[in-house]
């Protein structure tokens, strides 16, 4: 069996495929499939003059997602998926499908969640899970190519590692045990044994949230350094997303184009270096009182409310010209070509909306920003607006960072800590820094967040033994995939999505 992603290796040649009809529609002797077998879509052409009446029948009573056999013809057509089609000789149904409950029609979002078993099916998830597995191969390959050392932290944990009120508890036979956060401080002991690891897997965060940017159960990439302070620690991270980047633009195009992506900001990313701001600059960006190429944050974002108005106004227009047409009378063809593109103009429109609402509450929320906060979602929104590239942000205030961060030496005040903002108000993808080495700080640090000392035995032990400098960061799948696919909502970069309300299916 030929599958799809291989028909370009096949042109004018008889092949068998097989594969799950997505699609169907009849025009004048012709029956057109949209085939999917998991490599790919391609348009499969059943024509009447070219099949026995039986195969032509059987092609016209398939149902959205029937799986089939077919036998026929690979030939070249540069608008279709793929640039090419099947032009279909041999049709043999191998299992039916009654009443298929996602259609073609827009759906609820919970609907869609509550059926996630069948949405991955869909064109848009299945472009999204290909880049994601893209990005997870691109991400391995890096830091093997850079000598790390791939390692595993574990799971159960006895202790908070980022703060006690996000964690999952459980139980680890007899002891009290918890779901972890990162494998951060592990990988800081794995550190000192290698030299250079990352660590790959899931991590849990018990925060009662149902932002666009948040999930209790997430992959997390967690490399650690030994000898390494936050500025080498700043050149690798930027080095690595311009090479994951690159790595999806040059393997992924037609994954990209099916969510209509504009790749415009990656290629400025992978020729661009990205701005490095200190916490006090970016402060003074959110809140409006400095320019980045002759603008404050604040006249941007009143310029964007005033052509996203713009744009709404320009939508509705076209929407009741179309609409005229329909009315006047046209033909059955036509008319669904209108419609559709007046459907789309309706979720422009919506999307729009939003965002023009969403513009006052983030003007208002930056002018009022408060020294010493950490950013949330709308902050991080400002600041991104002012860059086509990730911006990073780093020595912050220690209050508001982990205990493990180590403090500047200029201004203890501050820690050596560095957040990644990704542009378009995707925000934060990566938290890191360089980790403390003052044994003595440390244990002051453990007590302010009222974490158990016994607990940190171990960790400790570490900054008695050989300690170096050593930095390190995190850099969190699902956000990053949902930055590249352009998806409004985490939801959609994971197969199962697990937050706060959502445990099935």
């Amino acid at each position: 069996m030929i599958q799809i992603k291989d028909f370009k290796n096949y042109e004018e040649k008889v092949i068998e495929t097989q594969g799950w009809v997505t699609n169907r529609r009849s025009s004048k002797g012709l029956e057109f499939l949209i085939l999917r077998d998991g490599s790919g879509f391609a348009q499969c052409i059943v024509s009447k003059d070219d099949v026995s009446d039986d195969v032509f029948n059987v092609a016209g009573r398939l149902t959205q997602e029937s799986s089939v056999k077919l036998k026929g013809k690979v030939v070249k057509d540069e608008k279709q998926i793929g640039g090419f089609e099947l032009h279909v000789s041999e049709i043999k149904l191998i299992g039916t499908s009654v009443d298929y409950p996602i259609t073609n029609k827009e759906h609820g979002i919970e609907f869609l969640m509550d059926n996630r078993h069948l949405w991955l099916r869909s064109k848009r998830q299945w472009a999204v899970l290909k880049i994601r597995n893209r990005l997870i191969y691109a991400i391995n390959n890096f830091f093997q190519k850079e000598g790390f050392v791939q390692t595993d932290s574990p799971i159960f944990t006895p202790n908070a590692a980022e703060g006690s009120t996000t964690l999952f508890s459980s139980k680890f036979y007899d002891d009290d045990a918890y779901l972890a956060q990162t494998g951060q401080l592990y990988g800081e002991a794995m550190a000192m044994a290698m030299g250079k690891i990352y660590t790959f897997g899931p991590t849990f965060r018990a925060e009662k949230s149902k932002t666009r940017r948040h999930l209790s159960e997430f992959w997390m990439i967690e490399p650690e350094m030994a000898f390494y302070d936050n500025d080498m620690n700043m050149d690798l991270i930027e080095k690595f997303i311009k090479y994951i980047v690159k790595d999806v633009l040059e393997n992924c195009e037609t994954q990209l184009e099916m969510l209509n992506r504009d790749i415009t900001v990656f290629k400025n990313i992978i020729s661009e270096k990205f701005p490095r701001l200190t916490y006090d600059e970016a402060v003074e960006i959110i809140k409006g009182k400095k320019k980045i190429n002759g603008k404050t944050s604040i006249e941007v974002l009143e310029n964007d409310l005033i052509q996203i108005k713009n744009k709404i106004e320009d939508c509705n227009t076209e929407i009741t010209e179309k609409e005229k047409i329909i009315a006047g009378g046209v033909k059955k063809g036509k008319r669904n070509f209108l419609q559709n593109r007046i459907d789309t103009l309706k979720n422009d429109i919506r999307k729009l909306e939003i965002k023009a609402s969403n513009i006052p509450k983030w003007i208002e929320s930056a002018a009022n920003f408060e020294y010493g906060n950490d950013f949330g979602g709308s902050d991080e929104t400002v600041i991104t607006r002012m860059f086509d590239v990730p911006v990073m942000v780093y020595n912050w205030p220690h209050q508001i960072k982990a205990f493990y961060m180590k403090r500047d030496n200029e201004n203890p005040e501050l820690a050596k800590g560095v957040d990644v903002l990704a542009p378009e108000g995707y925000g934060e993808i990566v938290g890191g820094g360089e980790r403390e080495t003052d044994l003595n700080l440390l244990l002051s640090k453990i007590e302010e967040h009222n974490l158990p000392m016994k607990e940190f035995e171990w960790y400790l032990d570490l900054r008695k033994y050989g300690s170096v400098p050593h930095a390190g960061f995190g850099l969190g799948l699902e956000r990053t995939v949902a930055w590249i696919c352009g998806t409004q909502h985490i939801r959609e970069t994971i197969p199962f999505p697990r937050y706060y309300g959502r445990l099935r299916p």
